[in-house]
């Protein structure tokens, strides 16, 4: 489940991960264009590492059928963030997610579980049907799994060219359904992390969700060195949408923000109840999305710029605009390719930086407000990635790839006592591309 939330903090990376190197593969009609990449994503401060192999196989058959195949497989370690927030001059004591042992952090330092580690592999595979000369649909299925997630998906794209095929209308249709397992159950929402060893606060050992995504888009070609590309987007998901690991802490007095004692409230008198001053995230169970999507691709004499702009609003109160620019550059027999990314987003309307005792949570540990979480993924932050990429074929029929990008994020907190910001995020990504034709 926590691969499956920090996947969102990588997809800037690994957006490109499978996308094949047209220009450097000519198939015949029997042979497979086979593109094989590795991504290493680190994250500074000892946080998320992730290592992350994958193969993407692909043959024309029949009259103008096609089928695609793909592999990846994710191995992440390291810390991540467990929702509360550092506090300078305290230390703070958590439970790890199996409730069996506790970990302590340092007065000033962010609250990271460092006994994070996990392990998903992804299998997908589409095929290609052609209805005609011009239109075709696409038939795909995922599969992914990890220790404590589960899911599967179908999906189908139908494309009609028109106008000489420089016109393509594309319809979308995709459906998930994923299953949760958190490590030793699910904590019940806005229940009270407990010492390790007295118990744990569960509703059950399983969750689901269901997303259903629908997409309709044109593309369209307006001469032989432009094309542009337009996309609306429409999703909705529905069922368990919490992060189980993430907490939300509990103060007396938000000017100090230091975690409520039982002196504030018999209820949090971790001795006496075995409860810890943080409780457990509570998110909607519904989720509305909206995004639309524009990109244009220009060929220059030589060269090619690809820039693109996304639109993105949910009704959990998110909203975020993505600008994205690359810029192909042809040398004598290679090609450089500068990558820039802006990423903003607005922070949900419940993200909240702590409970407030008598506001937002009563003496008896009833909580008052409908959803709360500190997942800094649903904060106000600006997101920027700087990337080069340098591809050189090695045939006729292959091309060899490296790419590097630095990440840089920050959060807005808002106006939190000093120190107990949200730090700033910076991670690097690697990845090393071979594409060739079997």
């Amino acid at each position: 489940m926590q691969l499956k939330k920090i996947k969102g903090q990588m997809a800037a990376a690994t957006c490109a991960l499978l996308q094949v190197a047209t220009s450097a593969t000519n198939a015949a009609e029997n042979d497979w264009d086979v593109n094989t990449a590795f991504l290493y994503y680190g994250e500074g401060d000892g946080r998320v590492q992730a290592a992350e192999p994958a193969i993407y196989m692909g043959r024309n058959i029949g009259d103008d059928d096609r089928i695609d195949l793909r592999v990846v497989v994710d191995a992440l370690t390291g810390a991540t963030p467990n929702g509360a927030y550092a506090i300078k001059g305290v230390a703070q004591t958590f439970t790890t997610p199996s409730g069996n042992s506790d970990y302590t952090i340092a007065p000033g330092d962010a609250p990271l579980d460092s006994t994070f580690k996990d392990t998903r592999v992804a299998l997908g595979a589409d095929y290609t049907q052609s209805l005609d000369r011009m239109s075709k649909i696409i038939w795909g299925a995922n599969l992914s799994g990890e220790h404590d997630y589960f899911s599967m998906g179908v999906s189908a794209n139908y494309s009609q060219d028109f106008n000489n095929r420089n016109t393509t209308l594309n319809v979308g249709l995709g459906f998930n359904s994923d299953s949760i397992n958190a490590h030793s159950g699910t904590p019940t929402e806005f229940a009270p992390m407990m010492v390790s060893g007295t118990g744990k606060n569960v509703s059950g050992d399983s969750e689901s969700k269901t997303l259903t995504d629908f997409m309709i888009g044109i593309t369209q070609v307006i001469d032989r060195k432009t094309m542009v590309q337009l996309n609306l987007s429409l999703g909705s998901v529905s069922g368990y949408q919490n992060d189980p690991y993430k907490i939300v802490t509990v103060v007396a007095d938000p000017a100090t923000g230091l975690p409520i004692t039982g002196v504030d409230s018999p209820f949090f008198d971790t001795a006496v109840t075995g409860n810890r001053p943080y409780v457990y995230e509570k998110r909607p169970d519904s989720r509305q999305k909206n995004s639309l999507f524009l990109k244009a691709v220009h060929h220059l004499d030589e060269d090619v710029i690809n820039a693109s702009y996304r639109y993105y609003s949910d009704d959990w109160g998110i909203k975020s605009h993505t600008l994205d620019l690359k810029y192909r550059y042809e040398l004598a027999n290679s090609y450089l390719q500068p990558h820039v990314r802006y990423y903003s987003q607005s922070a949900a309307d419940f993200y909240r930086h702590n409970l407030v005792l008598n506001t937002d949570i009563n003496i008896a540990g009833n909580v008052l407000v409908d959803y709360a979480s500190h997942d800094y993924r649903l904060a106000e932050s600006t997101t920027t990635t700087l990337g080069l990429k340098y591809g050189i074929p090695m045939s006729d029929n292959s091309e060899f790839s490296v790419r590097g990008e630095l990440i840089t994020q920050t959060v807005n907190d808002g106006a939190v006592p000093a120190g107990q910001e949200t730090p700033d995020l910076s991670a690097i990504m690697l990845q090393v591309n071979y594409s060739f034709v079997w």
